[in-house]
Formats: C-alpha cells, sequence, structure tokens
C-alpha cells in the first residue's frame, strides 16, 4: 500500500449541504482522517436532496449526500447544548483542521469562533467557508448558490443577449467554493510546518468566483472595453466567428477555431465555400458580434449532415478545436475515462452499488482515493466517543437518551 498524503491528519467536519463537506471530501480523498459532525435530529441537510435511487426519498442514500461525504467517518452531536459543546472541544483537541460553513453569529453565538478556541488549540487549522467571509458589512448575509453568483459578478455575464441574466446550474458556486477551501487549508498546513501554529482560513464563495470567472475574463472586458459582461447565450469566448455550440445530426458540437490559421482549415474542412469571398463574411468579428445567426447559418447545413462523432474525428485531422457535446450517459461510458479507471463502484450499506468519479487528481507517490461509502448517519458515534475519546458504553448511551448524540 502507498502512503498516503495526508496519512496521520485528522479533520473535523461541522458543515453543512455541499461547500464544507466537499472541501473535506477532497483532504478525505487524500488520506486525511476526516470525522463529520451531523445533528442528531435529521443530520445533514443534504440527506433531503436528491437525486434518490428509484426516485424514492431515503436520507441514507441521496445521491448528493453520497457523493459528498466518501470516505468520511459519521458522528450525531447537538452543538447548541452545553454537553454537546464540551464533546465538540474534546475532539478538536486530537484534530489538525477544523472546516465549518456556518454563519459567523452562529459560531460567536455558542464561543467556537476561530477568536474563542485559539488559544485553546494553537495549532489547529481553522476553515471557514462562508458565501461572503468573516469580515465586512455582508458577513451576516445568508447567501445560496444563486445569491453567490449574483453577487460574485458571475450572473451578468450567462444568458440570452438582451434578456434576465443566468446561472451556472448545479451548485457551481458551493463546490469552487469547497475546492477552494481544500486548497487554502493545505496551504495552511504547510505553513504550520514552519511557524508551528495554524491559523484562520477565511473563504468567501462570492470572492473564489469573482476571482475564479469574474475577473479572469468580465473584469479586464469592462476596464479595456467597457463591456459590463456580455451576454452571448450559446456562443462564447472571444469575439471571432465561429465561437458557437452548433446542432448536428445527433446532438451538438462546440467549435471554435480562434487563430486564423484554425479557421482557414475549418474553411477548407467545409469546402472552402464560396460565401468566403462576400466581404460581408470576411469580418471575423462582425460575424460574431452584429450578425452571428446570419453567419452561422452558413455553416449549419455542413454540421447538420454529420454526426458529432464524425465531425470531432475530421476536425481532429484537420486540427481544428472542436468538441462532442456529451450526455451523462456517453461520459459515464467514456472510452478515455474508463481507460484512466476515473469512475469506481462504491459499496454502500443502504444504497447498494454506486458509481462514484475517483478524485480529479492523482498523485504518483501518494495516490489517494476514495476511501469508503459515505457514513449512515451516526454510524460512527461508539468508534469516535468510545474509542477515542473513552467514554463508556453507558455515557454514550445516556448522551443519545438526552439527543445530544
Amino acid at each position: 500500500m502507498s502512503p498516503e498524503a495526508l496519512q496521520g491528519v485528522r479533520v473535523i467536519e461541522l458543515g453543512d449541504y455541499i461547500s464544507a463537506p466537499f472541501c473535506a471530501r477532497l483532504l478525505a480523498d487524500l488520506g486525511a482522517e476526516v470525522i463529520k459532525i451531523e445533528p442528531p435530529e435529521g443530520g445533514d441537510s443534504s440527506r433531503r436532496n436528491g437525486p434518490f435511487p428509484g426516485d424514492e426519498p431515503n436520507a441514507e442514500s441521496s445521491g448528493l449526500f453520497l457523493f459528498l461525504n466518501t470516505g468520511k467517518l459519521g458522528i450525531t452531536l447537538d452543538i447548541n447544548t452545553q454537553t454537546g459543546r464540551e464533546m465538540f472541544l474534546r475532539l478538536l483537541g486530537g484534530a489538525d483542521v477544523l472546516i465549518e460553513n456556518h454563519p459567523p453569529a452562529f459560531m460567536e453565538r455558542l464561543k467556537l469562533d476561530y477568536q474563542s478556541i485559539v488559544e485553546q488549540f494553537p495549532r489547529l487549522v481553522f476553515t471557514s467557508v462562508t458565501p461572503f467571509g468573516q469580515t465586512g458589512p455582508y458577513r451576516e448575509y445568508i447567501g445560496y448558490d444563486l445569491n453567490i453568483q449574483a453577487a460574485g459578478g458571475i450572473s451578468i455575464g450567462i444568458g440570452i443577449p438582451d434578456q434576465r441574466p443566468l446561472a451556472i446550474p448545479l451548485s457551481q458556486a458551493d463546490f469552487m467554493a469547497g475546492l477552494a477551501g481544500a486548497a487554502s487549508t493545505l496551504i495552511a498546513l504547510l505553513a504550520r510546518d514552519v511557524t508551528g501554529r495554524g491559523q484562520l482560513v477565511d473563504v468567501a464563495g462570492s470572492q473564489v468566483l469573482s476571482v475564479l470567472i469574474s475577473f479572469v475574463y468580465f473584469l479586464p472586458n469592462f476596464i479595456y472595453r467597457g463591456v459590463a459582461g456580455a451576454r452571448k447565450g450559446r456562443r462564447g469566448g472571444e469575439a471571432y466567428f465561429p465561437n458557437t455550440i452548433m446542432p448536428c445530426k445527433d446532438g451538438f458540437v462546440c467549435l471554435y477555431p480562434l487563430q486564423l490559421e484554425q479557421y482557414l482549415r475549418f474553411l477548407e474542412l467545409i469546402g472552402n465555400p464560396d460565401w468566403q469571398e462576400n466581404p460581408r463574411y470576411r469580418n471575423r468579428r462582425a460575424m460574431a458580434e452584429e450578425y452571428p445567426d446570419e453567419a452561422e447559418a452558413l455553416i449549419a447545413p455542413w454540421f447538420r449532415e454529420r454526426t458529432k462523432e464524425e465531425i470531432f474525428k475530421l476536425c481532429l485531422e484537420a486540427r481544428v478545436p472542436c468538441a462532442p457535446v456529451r450526455t451523462i450517459e456517453e461520459i459515464v461510458n467514456d472510452l478515455h475515462l474508463k481507460e484512466r479507471s476515473f469512475f469506481v463502484e462504491v459499496d454502500h450499506p443502504v444504497a447498494g452499488k454506486q458509481t462514484h468519479p475517483r478524485p480529479p487528481f492523482r498523485l504518483s507517490r501518494t495516490p489517494g482515493d476514495i476511501g469508503g461509502p459515505a457514513p449512515l448517519l451516526g454510524q460512527h458515534n461508539f468508534d469516535i466517543y468510545c474509542g477515542k475519546l473513552g467514554l463508556s458504553q453507558e455515557e454514550l448511551g445516556r448522551l443519545r437518551m438526552a439527543g445530544i448524540v
């Protein structure tokens, strides 16, 4: 067995839904021991979000929960009680990292915020993933994926021209915030080796999106061209024709021959049509910005006569940037991903065999992988409370009867 990158690192996750659980799941993939804390009543809210096998809701078989929490140990604890907070602090005593995504005022009220516990746990890396961060006038605002995208400057540049802004689907703001939290937590762990102390890692989801998307594309366009997040619908990238998604015989393909040499090879591929001699169709920027529908109608027949796989192979041979728009079924059965063993079956005691994607990164010496299925609600209470904290079975039973675990 190869050693794992974060072997020996213990993470306490006091997270809910997506951002903090995804952050902790990435650390678990690298070999960290992650202890996930859930409320005794109902558990993590993602347990109530599907998809569910057979469309039958079950808190133990939510596809979202199963994906976000692989490789973790699961316990229940009510930190709203004094006893629950005392147990929580005992858990922190053996931890390297705490990951949470609660509103700052909530953690401060319970005296579990970073400033309240830093002297007691000076080596702890305290990672908070919230919509707007720990400081500033927005710190207490409640935010969800849709709000965070709008506040981060993403929505203004997504959608159909002259229509309402849209959002990136499938909670991408939460996932990106979790990814940023995992990366910055690793940096804080490295810094601890130098300074001997942990620190607060303050991740604001809206700022993550602003940096990763808005400031990469929308901000320069505003500074240099005065364009504030132009919505282009299915078109994107630089304003040179063609930069679009085209319908074809069995679906869609994405076409983007940005460089002039690539565009000339594309014209040759489709038979050097006569319309390219028309001065109206020599200005690629005007074709993309002023009359894109008209311009795309010129090339549409060539695409409609071919399948996306045929188009992809022809463009590949001609060195023209193109990609088929694949369905999820095609992704799951993709030969390249199968060759790289990207998907793995995980056997869950309630949900049964589930197909999961492996971590999106590979380390040659410390590879890491999915550690096992997501935990049942409170599955590891005995192992953690009696095995690690030294409680007797009687004490654990009393805590359970009191609703604390």
